[in-house]
């Protein structure tokens, strides 16, 4: 396994992450950031993984772009 594959498996858990929707996902597991942030939790591993989420889906746009270069680099490597 090399970098590049490494890299690839992190791009593709990103993208996993993104696509997450809170209200019909993550809101009736109680995984909502409102629940966590109004409970003072935001230190919990929960909390963590919350704002991981967040985070993730708030960069869709570089994420878009590092999806295309992948393509183009898997199309012209072969």
């Amino acid at each position: 396994m090399g970098l590049w594959t490494l890299l690839e498996g992190f791009l593709l858990l990103a993208n996993a992450l993104a696509i997450l929707n809170e209200d019909r996902f993550l809101g009736p597991r109680g995984w909502s950031f409102s629940e966590v942030s109004a409970g003072g939790r935001t230190k919990s591993l929960k909390g963590q993984l919350i704002g991981l989420i967040y985070a993730t889906q708030y960069l869709r746009v570089p994420l878009i772009i590092l999806n295309l270069i992948i393509v183009v680099v898997k199309l012209v490597s072969g």
